[in-house]
């Protein structure tokens, strides 16, 4: 697997290329869709939408056994890219979007995996499911969507991977059970009684409000739920239009996050007691009813838990092969879709690092300068295809022994 030619590196890259030079949204993905299918057809293999603007298709082994599904995500950022030193070459063609997160690199890690597996031809028994999922960048995401529509049907297990900015590059990072947090989102309106500032009695402050509210929940969560267990942030606060007028209503939005549900839930009771003092501590004899406040939660992805079994021989088989991998990351508060998968099978999903120093790679996911050094695109999808050859070889060693 490490002779991959020269002339495959450079088909890859270039794939890496033809993506982020087309950059869409999420459920918008229908030049992407195009060209995976059109890629697909140059490999010997049918691709069919899923999901909408998603695709699917399977590589046939010699015979039957098990299937194993290899992920990809699809969708841009509505972010305007930089020109840089590095990508003049296939900066975004699309104006205000960008793969400012890497899908770029995850279609075309799949995509080559999928070669090296149709140059396996008859090797293996068992079949190789691609998913190009759109929508993973949006809640509720469009993994849901895959699922529903039969993409899992007789799969028996799923590996996926991302590319991450803070891990040096060729680097392979991941952990068994919890990797990834689930991703709450709070809209919170307060409202109170509008005014004149020169009349604060006959008011009731819903900015005040906020304010205090901000101040203090992480302050009330803390007493309940472990520092490092937890995020909470404000992303948007909104309300009032004139500069000395008190106005009715403020809306709060902002998101949560967690490694454990009932974390979660302990956090949303949290948010509401500290809402319920604060009503109290601004209520006004003279406004029967006010303040009062809604809390809409959306819970967006769950958490991502990483087969334990799968982990380990997964770890295993890849230290065999790469000089660089571990197994003993911490979790983070990064949100995937892809916990909708291992949810329904048993899998795994990795980092891959990009950081290059030397070559400037350097920027975060989701930055305007983004971007990845290219050369971990052969080393992606020789992980994905040893595993996947592995796992069809050896079934039995991923799945929990029956006693």
């Amino acid at each position: 697997m490490h002779n991959t030619s020269e002339q495959f590196r450079d088909w890859v890259i270039a794939k890496r290329r033809e993506f982020h030079r087309i950059p869409e949204v999420s459920f918008a993905e229908f030049r992407t869709q195009k060209k995976i299918i059109e890629i697909l057809k140059e490999l010997g293999l049918q691709g069919r939408p899923i999901a909408n603007t998603g695709v699917v298709t399977t590589i046939h082994g010699s015979g039957p056994g098990n299937t194993i599904a290899l992920r990809a995500d699809m969708d841009g950022l509505e972010v305007t890219e930089e020109l840089t030193s590095i990508n003049r070459e296939y900066i975004s063609q699309h104006p205000g979007f960008m793969h400012a997160c890497g899908h770029d690199a995850h279609m075309s890690i799949v995509l080559g995996a999928a070669r090296l597996l149709m140059n396996e031809g008859s090797n293996f028994r068992g079949d190789v499911r691609l998913i190009f999922q759109p929508g993973e960048e949006q809640p509720p995401g469009g993994a849901i969507e895959v699922i529903r529509e039969g993409g899992l049907e007789g799969v028996d297990s799923i590996v996926g991977l991302h590319v991450f900015s803070n891990i040096d590059s060729g680097e392979i990072k991941f952990r068994a059970g919890p990797f990834m947090a689930t991703s709450n989102i709070m809209t919170i309106r307060l409202t109170g009684k509008g005014g004149h500032h020169l009349s604060p009695h006959l008011c009731i402050d819903p900015i005040s409000m906020a304010s205090r509210f901000i101040g203090r929940i992480i302050a009330d969560i803390e007493l309940r739920v472990p520092r490092e267990r937890f995020t909470i942030g404000f992303g948007k606060v909104a309300g009032g239009s004139q500069f000395n007028r008190t106005p009715d209503e403020v809306e709060i939005l902002g998101s949560f996050r967690t490694f454990d549900s009932q974390d979660s839930a302990i956090i949303e009771d949290s948010i509401r007691h500290t809402l319920d003092r604060i009503m109290d501590e601004y209520s006004n004899e003279l406004f029967q009813g006010l303040p009062v406040y809604t809390l809409e939660i959306l819970h967006g992805y769950p958490v991502l838990v990483n087969d334990p079994v799968f982990s380990r021989r997964a770890v295993a088989v890849l230290k065999a092969h790469f000089p660089s991998v571990s197994e003993d990351i911490e979790p983070f508060f990064g949100a995937e879709d892809f916990a909708h998968y291992l949810d329904e099978i048993p899998g795994v999903y990795m980092g891959l690092g990009t950081r290059n120093v030397e070559k400037g790679i350097i920027e975060g996911n989701h930055s305007s300068r983004f971007d990845i050094d290219e050369d971990i695109l052969v080393r992606g999808a020789e992980m994905l295809t040893i595993i996947a050859l592995d796992y069809m070889g050896h079934p039995e060693n991923y799945v929990h022994k029956i006693i």
